[in-house]
């Protein structure tokens, strides 16, 4: 049977003493959006991607040659939340080990709830559901949520519910709840939240409970991940490449 492999951040090929893989078994999904000129941004980011060439065409030695220089907020595109984001205490990019970015994963839908409600947050209902047809959420699991927000991508206003630049008080979206974020990562003992959303917390949210719950036990966030490649509900494994706070 074909397995799905997800990348939050980009896909790529290794070796793990502890989990020895043949990527010939597995399906490949690239869970990112590209970063270029469309890229959505949180609205107090203060710039947008940036590319500059920096060389394009034949060198005087007569060889090909090309190089750029790019610049980008940290919030935006399909990033990494490290803990560090809302714990002073929280492992920054570099700490945060490859088992909590290279680990099994779950897939929970709450599209149709979220196309009903635009600021759905998943309850703890919701992943006691889940749970009840594919068991219980192992500790050291990666739950990925998808809300069908990736749809809505690259539309600003549509994505956020809000695309004033500098002004985060109107956004409008679903995300993670609070109690279930507790569950997830203070009882079942995941390594990372993932979204198809801007952030783990929902668009009105202003104290970003989620963020900090989970900071609090040294977990990440993945943000605005293209929930579209996303197929398999459990029985897959993600790969997270972090370069973010």
């Amino acid at each position: 049977m074909s397995k799905n492999l997800l990348a939050c951040i980009a896909l790529l090929a290794f070796t793990h003493p502890a989990w020895p893989l043949d990527l010939a078994d597995y399906t490949l999904a690239d869970l990112t959006h590209p970063y270029n000129k469309d890229t959505i941004y949180w609205p107090t980011s203060p710039s947008k991607f940036e590319l500059k060439k920096l060389a394009y065409g034949e060198t005087p030695g007569g060889w090909f040659y090309s190089a750029n220089t790019l610049c980008t907020p940290e919030h935006g595109g399909t990033h990494f939340d490290a803990p560090i984001h809302f714990s002073a205490d929280g492992s920054a990019v570099h700490a945060v080990s490859l088992e909590r970015l290279i680990a099994p994963a779950v897939l929970i839908d709450v599209s149709a709830k979220a196309n009903a409600d635009r600021n759905y947050r998943l309850t703890i209902e919701d992943v006691r559901a889940f749970e009840g047809r594919h068991g219980v959420i192992a500790a050291g699991t990666i739950v990925l949520l998808r809300t069908g927000w990736s749809e809505r991508w690259p539309d600003a206003r549509a994505y956020l519910g809000d695309d004033t630049r500098g002004d985060a008080a109107r956004l409008s979206f679903p995300s993670y709840g609070a109690d279930a974020a507790r569950l997830l990562v203070d009882e079942r003992g995941v390594v990372l939240l993932g979204i198809d959303t801007a952030s783990i917390d929902y668009g009105p949210s202003q104290d970003f409970p989620v963020h900090r719950i989970a900071a609090a036990r040294d977990v990440g966030g993945a943000g605005e991940s293209d929930g579209t490649g996303a197929t398999a509900a459990d029985g897959f494994h993600d790969i997270c490449v972090a370069d973010d706070d």
